[in-house]
């Protein structure tokens, strides 16, 4: 929430509207071409941005498609989603359309994450090119959250 006495900022409005939007077309689709239909939606989001946050979604798609192709791509909040059993896992969300100098990778409570440190991160900024280094440390993550 914003510091707006108001409510919801302009910017929280619109992910909310974008939100019911999602679920609304998810509701008319029945289970027929479903998952088919909502990875189409995610490669079109991803399609739109800009270039440097396209090249990192490409990226943790295709990650996520090979490492954890249990995981179905959907939209959550107007952005690429990973879920497992309708429950979202993993999401990208790309930092030009936040006005953030850079995007975020997450995970939800869902995502198996858990040490016996009771210390861990459940985001990380992504900036420009996405490393070797850093396709190993999401791939590595995204193994562990479907554990």
């Amino acid at each position: 929430m914003s510091a707006n006495t108001d409510g919801f900022s302009e910017k929280e409005r619109a992910a909310i509207k974008e939100r019911a939007a999602e679920l609304k077309k998810e509701a008319g689709r029945g289970r027929a071409g479903k998952a088919a239909a909502e990875e189409l939606d995610v490669l079109a989001k991803i399609a739109e941005m800009e270039a440097p946050d396209r090249a990192v979604a490409e990226r943790i798609h295709a990650i996520i498609a090979a490492h954890a192709p249990e995981l179905s791509p959907k939209l959550w909040y107007g952005q690429p989603a990973y879920a497992r059993k309708g429950k979202v896992v993993c999401f990208f969300r790309s930092g030009h359309v936040d006005k953030e100098r850079y995007s975020t990778f997450g995970f939800t409570p869902q995502a198996n994450l858990d040490d016996d440190s009771g210390l861990w991160a459940t985001s990380y900024a992504v900036t420009g090119e996405l490393s070797a280094r850093g396709e190993r440390a999401i791939t590595a993550l995204v193994k562990q959250a479907i554990v």
